[in-house]
C-alpha cells in the first residue's frame, strides 16, 4: 500500500495463484496415492524376530493412515484455500464490473 494509491489487487495475479494451487493438489493427490502403497506394505528389515518386531512398531508409530493420512490432511487444506482463494477473486471480479457498469451508468446520464 502506497499512501497516495491506497491497496492494489491485481486480479491477474491471483487468476496465476490459483493455478499454482491447482497444480499443486494435484501433485499433492499424487503424493498421497504413492504414500498409500508404501503404507500398504512393511518395512523390509529382514525375517528375524527384532527386525519383524521393528518394522511393526515403524508401522505402528506412523498410525493407521502414516504418512498418506498426513499427506491427504495438508491436501484437503490446499485445496480448500485454493477454493476460498478462488471464490474470493470471482466475488471481486463481480463486484469491479458491478461498479465498472455502475459508472458507465452514471456517466450515460450526465
Amino acid at each position: 500500500m502506497t499512501e497516495s494509491t491506497g491497496y492494489q489487487v491485481e486480479p491477474d495475479l491471483l487468476g496465476l495463484r490459483i493455478s499454482t494451487l491447482t497444480e499443486l493438489v494435484d501433485l499433492a493427490g499424487e503424493l498421497v496415492a504413492s504414500a498409500g502403497g508404501l503404507a500398504e506394505r512393511l518395512p523390509l528389515l529382514g525375517t528375524a524376530p527384532p527386525a519383524a518386531h521393528l518394522a511393526e512398531r515403524l508401522r505402528a508409530a506412523a498410525g493407521p493412515d502414516g504418512l498418506a493420512g498426513e499427506v491427504q490432511a495438508a491436501e484437503r487444506e490446499v485445496r480448500e484455500f485454493q477454493r476460498r482463494l478462488a471464490q474470493a477473486k470471482g466475488a471481486y471480479d463481480e463486484r469491479e464490473s458491478d461498479t465498472a457498469s455502475a459508472f458507465r451508468s452514471a456517466g450515460d446520464q450526465l
